[in-house]
């Protein structure tokens, strides 16, 4: 029962650790993440400031494993060169190295201390003050966790069972290797890994060589993450050249440190006998020499993994998103830029599908019709990024303008989305289905129609005044067109109604199709200036009169 409840203790514990390392990252990543990403973004080209940036970045998320993540995605768009990747990968490793050399001292005075300010500064309304609250409390609470852990371990001293177990596990390096690679993965942070092997081997629980040997187990565990992440995208093969360069750095140093174990510990054991203190610096050291080792041959070690892991044939995918950047998420003002730039590359594409419908008509074309309809796949591929992006903001952290700002560039989707449809089963399909019975427009009408287009085209570029400006101006004038669509249609209806024969009145239905559908457009793109009115007390409720007219 009494070892029950230690493990259930040691787990509670552990979760903790992992909850303070959780708020450290968020916090961080919400309060300073743009500034960390520019930060990698000017070591473009040069190694050695990749090094200190990688080294800056991991002091700051508590994590080699997150700024992997951070750094693979920047080199897997291309924004960050290979061997300056590599290069922050290293750095990292020994931001990890510091952060446990500090969290190996005793502070159990600061972590009280570390909680109380920062829950002061998290009731700050102010966000970056928020963040930066959280990420104190966050580091308050692994303090704490680090404390209790060796408190609860204590009593294992005194277990003749334990030390036979211990004796095992000391004999073995290999296997402490493995537990602490997966322990390392499974926490996705070599910084907890190391911290909880540190507490182990304080409260005398590991041996000198079984506490060394997980120490490099858990800096190679850590680097698994990164590479089953990069797994996604199993076409393109130059995405995983940074994530799989890391873990080969990682498995010779492990190689290296392994077959020297005995007289690595006992330099170690040399400089400070201190359990905790030998893990901080093995730790250190592992990732140190690898450092020195590893930087002069990331050039030619970056060429191998270039031609190793090629980058499949460029193709062009129009449907694939150009502005919707994952990492600018935690910055919401960015992410809702770059959903707007996304959403006028939908229109664009909407626009071209007028003017292809219009000239197909026009010309009775039909392979430029279906062209036409294809294009659609375009507007909904985009359609459905941007959603999917919006839907990655955290709500909870937005002010009532982005709220604001994200629901109305949800809704233009929406209504542009609407409109390419409209497009492609309407108008297309008219323009199809004239040219394969050979139903030709009379010059007047032809030119009436494409009049029409235009105008559906001039709605597009004033609701998009609307969406980006919110131009009031262009906002009446987007609804005072409906007036004029509602006439266009009577006008169509009655040119229906005076057909003589059969061939007038299919090209009069034509007319009344197009022009119905074009109404519908324009009645759509109208939606767009309706929220802009409405908070002015420019729209009315209802066009029905209270009382019929005298």
């Amino acid at each position: 029962m009494d070892a029950i409840l230690l493990l259930l203790e040691l787990a509670g514990e552990a979760a903790l650790l992992l909850f303070g390392l959780h708020l450290v990252q968020r916090g961080v990543d919400r309060g300073f993440g743009a500034q960390l990403r520019r930060v990698v973004a000017v070591t473009l080209g040069s190694p050695l400031r990749a090094f200190f940036a990688g080294l800056g970045i991991t002091a700051a998320l508590q994590s080699s494993t997150a700024a992997a993540l951070m750094v693979g995605g920047l080199a897997a768009r291309g924004t960050l060169g290979l061997e300056p990747a590599l290069a922050a990968m290293l750095g990292a490793n020994i931001g990890t190295a510091l952060i446990v050399q500090l969290l190996s001292f005793d502070v159990r005075a600061v972590f009280p201390a570390l909680i109380l300010l920062g829950w002061v500064a998290y009731r700050r309304p102010f966000t970056r003050q928020r963040e930066a609250g959280r990420a104190m409390m966050g580091l308050g609470l692994m303090l704490a966790a680090l404390h209790l852990m060796l408190e609860s371990m204590a009593p294992l001293q005194a277990s003749p069972a334990f030390r036979e177990v211990l004796h095992l596990l000391d004999g073995a390096p290999a296997l402490n290797l493995i537990a602490a690679a997966l322990l390392a993965w499974a926490m996705h942070s070599s910084v907890a890994a190391v911290l909880l092997v540190g507490s182990l081997a304080g409260a005398g629980v590991l041996g000198p060589q079984a506490a060394v040997a997980m120490v490099v187990g858990a800096n190679l565990g850590s680097a698994i993450t990164p590479v089953l992440a990069a797994r996604g995208d199993a076409q393109d093969l130059s995405r995983q050249r940074m994530p799989i360069g890391n873990l080969a750095n990682r498995i010779a140093g492990a190689a290296l440190a392994m077959a020297l174990l005995g007289p690595f510990t006992d330099a170690l054991r040399a400089i400070d006998p201190s359990p905790v203190r030998l893990v901080a610096n093995a730790h250190l050291s592992f990732n140190l020499v690898l450092a020195l080792a590893t930087l002069p041959f990331l050039a030619p070690f970056g060429r191998l993994l270039t031609r190793l892991l090629p980058a499949p044939p460029a193709a062009a995918d129009a449907a694939a998103p150009r502005y919707l950047d994952p990492e600018a998420v935690s910055t919401p003002a960015v992410a809702l830029s770059n959903a707007t730039r996304e959403v006028l590359r939908i229109a664009d594409e909407v626009e071209a599908m007028l003017r292809d419908a219009a000239a197909a008509l026009r010309g009775g074309d039909p392979d430029r019709a279906r062209a036409t309809a294809r294009r659609d796949d375009v507007v909904d591929g985009l359609h459905r990024a941007v959603h999917a992006y919006l839907a990655t903001l955290p709500r909870e952290t937005l002010a009532d303008p982005e709220v604001a700002r994200l629901e109305q560039i949800r809704d233009v989707t929406i209504i542009l989305e609407h409109v390419g449809d409209m497009v492609e089963r309407g108008l297309a399909r008219h323009a199809s289905r004239a040219a394969r019975r050979g139903t030709a427009l009379p010059p007047a009408l032809a030119e009436e129609l494409a009049a029409l287009h235009s105008r559906a085209i001039a709605q597009l570029r004033l609701a998009l005044a609307v969406f980006i400006g919110q131009d009031l101006g262009a906002a009446r004038q987007l609804v005072l067109e409906k007036e004029a669509w509602r006439q266009a249609e009577r006008a169509a209806a009655a040119r229906l109604g005076r057909s003589a024969d059969e061939a007038s009145a299919a090209t009069a239905r034509l007319a009344l199709d197009v022009t119905r559908d074009l109404k519908g457009i324009a009645g759509h793109l109208a939606g767009i200036a309706h929220p802009l009115l409405e908070r002015e007390g420019m729209l009315r409720v209802s066009r029905l009169r209270a009382t019929p007219a005298a």
